[in-house]
């Protein structure tokens, strides 16, 4: 076999190798830095010291577990870099909080999004139509009422019954939220 086409065998491989692992050592790594762009740049290192041992690839008995190992060491020096470092500490406290944050609004969004929906799911199924094409669809009142054949009327006072409807229910449930919590 030729140099060119060992070296094209090993670029494949390579390839081969990155495609398969990089999302799962790029989630350890987030795992364990709590930090997009550390973990980025640590699956980066990784494939970069497999890069440069591509030579020896074939050598590796079990490819997964070399990787998850490189990619766990090179996780602990970035931590023990980060000890030694305040501004690095300081900046990775921050990401921290801004993820705390993220995932505590999406999770508050999502709760509130479902005791919305339990509201709309209360209400009387023409009223509960004519929220959901002006609310979800953007329809405003005479496409409402012309999609529906009812007067614009109807559609304003049916609104307007679901708009407090929703709101009472709303009420009621964070009413009864704060007294559990």
């Amino acid at each position: 076999m030729t140099t060119q086409s060992s070296e094209h065998t090993l670029e494949l491989r390579f390839t081969d190798i990155f495609k398969r692992h990089e999302y799962k050592l790029y989630t350890l790594a987030l795992t364990l830095t709590k930090s997009d762009q550390y973990a980025k740049d640590i699956v980066q290192e990784v494939f970069l010291k497999l890069w440069e041992h591509r030579s020896h690839i074939h050598t590796i008995a079990n490819m997964d577990a070399w990787l998850y190992r490189l990619t766990e060491n090179k996780v602990i020096d970035f931590l023990r870099k980060t000890a030694a470092d305040k501004r690095l500490r300081d900046a990775l406290w921050t990401n921290m909080q801004h993820m705390m944050n993220e995932t505590e609004d999406t999770v508050s969004s999502r709760e509130y999004n479902q005791i919305i929906e339990k509201a709309i799911c209360h209400l009387p199924p023409q009223r509960k139509r004519i929220y959901r094409l002006c609310k979800e669809q953007g329809l405003n009142y005479c496409q409402i009422a012309n999609e529906l054949q009812i007067s614009r009327h109807t559609v304003k006072n049916q609104l307007f019954t679901a708009m407090r409807s929703v709101r009472n229910f709303l009420t009621r449930t964070m009413k009864l939220f704060s007294l559990f919590f």
